[in-house]
């Protein structure tokens, strides 16, 4: 009966020492995800909400400013991670990105598109729209 409870216990422990790393992780991009400074920038960036939220508002602009989807493709990299997208810091409260876009049947693509997004996502300016330069 005893040795049942110390192998019970021992198992509770290592159960409990194996998720403690995951949850220290979890509990690291909660704080990141509410605006709090981590202190490895590369945590900040890689879970960047407002970030990914601009990529998103860019792309819609460009494929709303191309005649929509059934007209338009952006590049593949404006729906992967916010940090893989091609955009600039401004370093004025705004993000510019710059991607290309194709007709559906196409797979060349032949227009650019220009975005800038304010950090807090209210506005929305589309720059250029156009042959890539």
């Amino acid at each position: 009966m005893k040795r049942d409870i110390r192998l019970a216990a021992t198992w509770a422990i290592a159960a409990l020492a194996i998720s403690l790393p995951s949850k220290a992780l979890a509990l690291e991009n909660f704080d990141v995800a509410l605006g709090k400074q981590a202190t490895d920038p590369r945590v900040v960036l890689n879970n960047n909400i407002d970030l990914n939220r601009a990529k998103n508002l860019a792309r819609q602009a460009g494929v709303s400013t191309n005649g929509g989807l059934g007209r338009y493709r952006p590049e593949n990299s404006m729906h992967g991670p916010a940090t893989e997208a091609p955009f600039v810091d401004n370093g004025n409260g705004t993000w510019t990105f710059t991607f290309k876009g194709r007709r559906p049947d196409s797979s060349v693509y032949s227009i650019q598109t220009v975005v800038t997004v304010s950090k807090d996502g209210r506005q929305v300016n589309v720059d250029y729209n156009g042959p890539i330069r």
